[in-house]
């Protein structure tokens, strides 16, 4: 039986971080892998239950992506939690809170 040529491998990074946990995963992936099957390969949604990918957003980068998203050679991919404030009404009561501070 003939061998069937493998599909070209990309090495590529998984994080994630939470206040008392980071995880930085390298991984090797066949080419054509999306962003979501590379998550679910690299074992992280096992070991951290509080990834939920029906509520976490993904990103490559800093930038937004979806979970079909293909990935590319040397791609690192962040899991990102949910936010527990926005972001700009906590700036709002920090600069309120330093404007009181100066009276």
């Amino acid at each position: 039986m003939a061998d069937l040529p493998s599909l070209p491998m990309l090495h590529i990074q998984i994080c994630y971080a939470e206040p008392d946990l980071e995880i930085l995963r390298e991984l090797d992936v066949a080419e054509g892998t999306t962003l979501q099957q590379a998550i679910i390969q690299s074992g992280i949604l096992r070991e951290v239950s509080a990834i939920d990918l029906t509520a976490c957003k993904v990103g490559i980068y800093g930038k937004l992506k979806t979970p079909d998203t293909l990935l590319r050679e040397h791609d690192r991919i962040e899991i990102y939690r949910p936010l527990i404030a926005d972001p700009k009404d906590s700036r709002r009561l920090r600069a309120g809170h330093k404007a009181r501070k100066g009276d």
